[in-house]
């Protein structure tokens, strides 16, 4: 297996919406962002997968590694792993910064010291690593001109984030994972047992529509902030975006009840969603 392949392979088993927005994508750029998914992927799972945090900690030590060596490669020092191998051919091309691939690292890294956020300052730093980079990445491989496209990527990606937390805020609390800022359950009246216990209320009906407002106005300053030059480009985001707006939707329809289910589209409302928006550009 080719680690372009290999990739493809982790992006298929994810199962992310992630994935519809790719196939619209010439194949030189459909394999970049699959290596960038795959990336994420790798060391997401790191943290999800590993019991002990000294473990995860050790590995993704290992992938800060590999990343000097997918910037180091062409000097002999050739990376192992089939996603940092893969890299290697995306950043002879793309300038994708290495510091920006270590800050998603370092997201991965909040993961092990917080199973709770305070407040939404610290929630936003935790996306601002693990989404609002990855989003201007992705739009560094999409290809720009104006520079206020990374605004736009940046913000996109903290309201897909929001979206994943308010969609997943019963999953994580099997994890001992409460995401939601803390002193806004105090606000809304809900408590940390609420969540874990899984205990649907109005008042938590009140507090996820307030995380829903605040995820679409993220998606608004996005869209405000996309310069028409390169909107064509930007188009696999968008097609995001709308599979992200339908899912919030359908959360808030079915009246929040993301404690006990996780909502989903089918694939194929995903794909039907992902032609319209290439096709309308």
């Amino acid at each position: 297996m080719t680690p372009d392949q290999y990739c493809q392979e982790k992006a298929v088993q994810s199962g992310s919406s992630f994935y519809y927005s790719f196939l619209y994508l010439p194949p030189e750029k459909r394999r970049a962002i699959t290596a960038l998914y795959a990336f994420c992927r790798e060391v997401d799972d790191v943290v999800d997968e590993c019991a002990e945090a000294s473990v995860a900690r050790m590995k993704l030590a290992w992938w800060r590694q590999e990343i000097a060596s997918v910037f180091s490669a062409e000097h002999g020092n050739e990376p192992s792993h089939p996603v940092a191998k893969a890299l290697v051919t995306v950043v002879k091309t793309i300038n994708l910064p290495a510091g920006q691939l270590n800050q998603i690292i370092d997201g991965m890294e909040m993961d092990l010291d917080y199973n709770h956020y305070a407040d939404f300052s610290t929630l936003k730093l935790y996306c601002h690593y693990v989404a609002g980079v990855v989003g201007q990445l992705s739009a560094k491989i999409f290809g720009y001109h104006d520079p206020k496209t990374l605004e736009y990527a940046h913000n996109l990606g903290l309201a897909f984030q929001l979206t994943n937390i308010i969609r997943d805020v019963g999953e994580d609390a099997r994890r001992d994972r409460i995401y939601l800022p803390q002193d806004e359950l105090a606000r809304f009246g809900v408590s940390t047992e609420d969540i874990l216990h899984s205990r649907e209320s109005d008042n938590f009906k009140k507090l996820m529509e307030f995380q829903i407002e605040r995820a679409e106005t993220y998606y608004v300053q996005a869209f405000a902030a996309l310069p028409t030059e390169d909107r064509k480009n930007q188009r696999p985001g968008l097609i995001m975006a709308a599979i992200y707006r339908a899912l919030l939707e359908e959360i808030k329809d079915d009246g929040c009840q993301v404690l006990r289910q996780r909502v989903s589209l089918t694939p194929i409302r995903k794909l039907w969603i992902g032609w319209k928006t290439w096709i309308r550009g």
